[in-house]
């Protein structure tokens, strides 16, 4: 935190997938987000990466796609949330939504039901972890 009373901000959390592209193409694509970097940059053993992150339109925080570069990190992928939800996208028009992800082919593991904070159904990204779609 910068300074007292200032609070602070979340402006990346990190995503391990199997390929750069293909995230980048489900993120931007299907889920309509903006691509808002994509550089070559370097691990910290020197090899070579991609620093990409994506974000929701108008978004504050985003999205950084990481590249499984271990074995450790490939077993993660998928399952970074050990099969709970662990990302939550909130929309202005649920139905919408929903029935663009439906026909953009995106799994549905649980169906769209009413809750006390809205509606809500979860999906599968691209590397298979667990999403909350939410809205009124």
């Amino acid at each position: 935190m910068d300074s007292p009373g200032r609070p602070a901000n979340l402006e990346l959390i990190s995503l391990i997938v199997d390929e750069y592209d293909e995230a980048i193409a489900f993120f931007t694509q299907v889920l309509r987000f903006e691509l808002v970097e994509d550089k070559p940059a370097e691990t910290t053993d020197g090899q070579a990466k991609r620093w990409v992150v994506v974000r929701p339109p108008g978004g504050q925080t985003g999205v950084l796609l990481a590249k499984a570069d271990s074995a450790a990190q490939k077993d993660a992928v998928g399952n970074q949330f050990a099969g709970r939800v662990g990302l939550f996208l909130r929309v202005d028009d649920f139905d919408a939504a929903y029935e663009r992800l439906v026909r953009a082919g995106v799994t549905f593991v649980r169906p769209v039901k009413e809750e006390a904070y809205g509606r809500v159904a979860v999906f599968l990204d691209i590397a298979g972890n667990r999403w909350d779609l939410l809205g009124s």
